[in-house]
């Protein structure tokens, strides 16, 4: 796998995972919703630290920079 991710979008997506943990910890967010925005918080976490996004390849967007 070859990395298409910055930094800039890691960070997005670990805030964006976080915030909606903090949502569904203090019950702002709850049931059917609440699973759907977990399981992409999930993902955002997993693509995050992998530094590869499956949807960016078929657009062919890269915004990891390169030496």
């Amino acid at each position: 796998m070859k990395k298409n991710m910055g930094s800039l979008d890691k960070g997005i997506r670990i805030v964006i995972a976080i915030a909606i943990s903090l949502l569904y910890y203090f019950d702002v967010i709850q049931g059917t919703l609440a699973y759907i925005l977990m399981a992409f918080a999930i993902i955002f976490l997993l693509t995050s630290f992998i530094s590869f996004c499956p949807l960016y390849t078929p657009f062919g967007w890269n915004t990891c920079k390169r030496k």
